[in-house]
């Protein structure tokens, strides 16, 4: 006899129905969601490029912080994700409701304790990169107001996790999208200022992110307040269950402390950068990072969504369904990642030109590009892996890899950086992601021949 669907107008059953057209359904519009976050970046960069290559270095610098903080913030994000998702696979909605009411109660703690602390001590961050004073004092002006935004920043990811684990990865994308028109506008407006704006520089292009930031919170708030909201409505703030805060915890820490720490390594990176090749060498890694968020957003959106359907099939008992989704977003990544590496290869200097036209800085920043393209591949057969443990519930495997290799970046990028200079550090990190990406494939085989879930 087969199987009812789980019925509701607000999520989406994904244990059923073609497996390609669910996935893509559910991935494209992640996929556009990464690239609008990764282009809410590009644009800060693109006309902050205008002002030089120091005032990139500044937000640069925060921008590492940033990552921190969204990664941070996958706590309640992938907890809400696998949780949900694992709930409406199990047909137990009451759950699903109560699980998003819990992640969102942890978002605005955690998001509100952040902000307020950055907000308040802005400089102790800032002085851990080492930079001339001037670039330092851009960097902290910078931060004072970003800090603003971080519960905001929480809350969205948060809310996008519930929206994704229910399978309804669109409502997230038009939202996002929306936020991204706002920053479009405001970014010129803010940054040089136009009619009765002020000229107000990075602090601007700050500015112009936490309200954009802030529409989409709102976009957010009042779709789930809503008559009939997502999963019969849920408390936005509650008193904390132990069993519901432990699996969160359990879901949601390994994914948050391997990115956490992935950031922390990759700050300690760009202090390297900046030891051998100067602003420049911080430059050329956070604005040629924010580039290769064109492989990194288009499969971390891919992997998402592999988690949430593979989640709910594996919660329907249904792994044959979820191994067969797995080779499709493996053959798809393949395909984006050998294109990506051509592009950085062959014509990175020009594509880091578009967003900092100082010859100096697009100079070495081809070079971050060229020795990153060797990489790209790899970096995305980890990522599309990640999604399928998350969505088992193993989110324990792809953390312990990451961190073991990315915790030997360091050692290798100041044993290198000390022989070729900074493009030493590129190497180590590009070294490092050859391995990750081989390793994480090989302990996902060995569990597929075991059958060991």
């Amino acid at each position: 006899m087969k199987e009812s669907p789980v019925y509701t107008p607000n999520i989406r059953d994904l244990t059923q129905g073609g497996i390609l057209h669910q996935l893509l359904k559910l991935a494209l519009p992640l996929m556009a969601i990464s690239f609008i976050q990764m282009t809410y970046n590009l644009v800060d960069i693109l006309w902050i490029g205008r002002l030089g290559s120091r005032s990139v270095a500044a937000i640069g610098s925060i921008g590492m912080l940033m990552w921190m903080m969204n990664s941070v913030a996958l706590i309640s994000k992938v907890g809400a994700e696998i949780s949900i998702g694992q709930s409406i696979g199990a047909r137990r909605l009451d759950h699903a409701s109560l699980y998003a009411s819990h992640t969102t109660t942890l978002a605005m703690l955690l998001g509100f304790s952040f902000g307020i602390f950055f907000l308040l001590f802005p400089h102790p961050y800032v002085s851990f990169y080492r930079l001339e004073h001037s670039i330092a004092m851009e960097a902290a002006g910078y931060l004072r107001i970003m800090a603003i935004g971080i519960p905001v920043m929480f809350l969205i990811l948060n809310f996008s996790g519930i929206y994704i684990g229910s399978g309804r990865s669109d409502i997230p994308f038009y939202f996002n999208a929306t936020g991204l028109i706002f920053n479009i506008l405001l970014d010129p407006l803010l940054i040089f200022g136009m009619g009765p704006f002020p000229a107000m520089g990075v602090e601007g292009a700050a500015l112009a992110t936490v309200l954009s930031q802030g529409v989409v919170l709102l976009l957010f708030v009042s779709h789930l307040k809503r008559r009939n909201g997502l999963l019969g409505g849920f408390r936005f703030l509650i008193r904390p269950r132990k069993r519901f805060t432990i699996n969160i915890l359990k879901l949601g820490l390994p994914v948050a402390a391997m990115n956490v720490y992935f950031a922390f390594i990759n700050m300690n990176l760009a202090r390297t950068a900046s030891l051998y090749g100067g602003h420049l060498g911080i430059t050329s890694q956070t604005t040629g990072g924010q580039i290769e968020g064109i492989t990194w957003n288009t499969s971390n959106g891919f992997a998402t969504a592999l988690g949430s359907f593979v989640a709910q099939n594996f919660a329907a008992g249904k792994m044959q369904r979820a191994g067969r989704a797995f080779r499709y977003t493996l053959m798809m990544m393949g395909l984006l990642g050998s294109l990506v590496s051509a592009a950085f290869i062959f014509r990175g200097e020009w594509i880091f030109s578009l967003f900092v036209p100082e010859v100096e800085a697009y100079m070495a920043g081809g070079d971050y590009l060229l020795i990153l393209g060797f990489s790209q591949l790899f970096m995305m057969l980890e990522i599309t892996t990640q999604g399928l443990f998350n969505g088992l519930g193993r989110t324990s495997p792809p953390a312990i890899i990451s961190m073991v290799f990315n915790t030997l970046r360091i050692p290798l990028a100041l044993f290198l950086g000390a022989r070729i200079g900074v493009t030493g550090v590129w190497w180590a990190i590009s070294i490092t992601s050859l391995f990750k990406g081989s390793i994480l494939l090989t302990w996902y085989l060995i569990l597929h021949k075991k059958k060991a879930w």
